[in-house]
């Protein structure tokens, strides 16, 4: 049986076809909020919600209650939809069992269940797995992002270049919820018929220098710009708050394990280097092997080492406070030098 995913999952959703049981759940609200409220939204007419749509909380109900309303027919209709949010606090869990071995094929069963997931050592966990449609989603992680941020921008008929992309990852994070809103606002800043999405308009809406920031800090440090670098890293240290430290750290630190990792490609085209490195578009991997080009591999394992340890300076390692510029300031110098 072919693994679900939310797309597989959504796109079942789109052409009508429910299942009796749906339990999603995960650290990444997005996709559970996503699939729930479309469920919510079309597996039932509007006319017929107030009768055969029902929505629970975790906290104000039990098992028993969810299972005994699951089991009662739709009025009028040909299903009825049952829907337990924060599913995470629910209680007496396992009284769902009986219901799984006996599904009501006129009902849809949804769980969404945030910040965690089912304990998997449980027979009821196992049951689900068998009779119903089981999502966990975890949090995505930094580079993986762009990628989200490509495809929202798609389903939306929508275009930015890497520049815009990248401002967006980093001033908003992987917050998803949030960054589907930011997106959709700078939407609707769009003159009509217009679909690019610029650095300016991050710049204006979301607040992000399209001159300074780490974008263009690892791009400066990809062709050895020192001039360029230094001037960005005296922006950071001017605005501290807006440009921390740890986020710039980690952004490098990614950077260079890629270019690291990218040295060990068999193939060093772009798409052998993504390959390697597990990538699934070649968006970036110019910059990969620009850098594998301008830093010889020895030297990509000390600035690896000099990150690590200006982090454990910005973290309070040394007996003497360092300012976070100046611990930018010396790790420039020894990555550029």
């Amino acid at each position: 049986m072919a693994k679900h995913t939310f797309e597989s999952v959504f796109a079942e959703l789109k052409k009508g076809v429910y299942r009796p049981v749906y339990y999603f759940m995960g650290e990444e609200s997005y996709y559970i909020d996503r699939l729930t409220d479309y469920i919510a939204e079309h597996a039932l007419p509007e006319e017929e919600r107030g009768f055969n749509q029902v929505v629970f909380y975790g906290l104000d109900v039990n098992m028993d209650t969810v299972v005994n309303t699951a089991r009662s027919y739709p009025m009028m209709s040909e299903r009825q939809v049952v829907i337990v949010k924060e599913a995470q606090h629910i209680k007496n869990m396992d009284s769902l069992s009986s219901y799984l071995k006996n599904p009501q094929p006129t009902t849809v069963l949804v769980f969404a269940h945030k910040n965690g997931s089912i304990d998997k050592r449980k027979k009821v966990a196992g049951e689900l797995e068998r009779e119903g449609v089981v999502l966990e989603f975890k949090k995505l992680k930094d580079d993986q992002l762009p990628l989200f941020v490509n495809n929202y921008l798609r389903g939306k008929s929508l275009v930015a270049d890497a520049k815009t992309v990248q401002m967006l990852c980093e001033s908003v994070g992987a917050d998803l919820s949030r960054m589907a809103g930011e997106i959709d606002k700078l939407a609707l800043s769009l003159p009509d018929g217009a679909t690019m999405i610029t650095p300016e308009m991050v710049e204006e809406n979301i607040g992000i220098s399209k001159e300074y920031n780490n974008f263009e800090l690892q791009s400066a440090l990809v062709v050895r710009d020192v001039y360029k670098a230094n001037k960005i890293i005296a922006y950071f240290a001017s605005n501290p708050k807006k440009n921390p430290i740890q986020l710039t750290l980690s952004i490098l630190f990614g950077f260079f394990s890629n270019v690291m990792m990218a040295y060990y490609a068999p193939d060093k085209s772009e798409k052998g280097v993504a390959a390697y490195l597990g990538l699934r578009s070649t968006w970036g991997v110019k910059d990969y092997i620009t850098a594998m080009k301008n830093y010889r591999a020895i030297h990509v394992m000390e600035i690896l080492h000099q990150i690590k340890l200006a982090d454990a300076k910005s973290k309070g390692s040394e007996s003497i406070t360092v300012p976070d510029g100046e611990i930018m300031r010396e790790l420039l110098f020894k990555i550029l030098h």
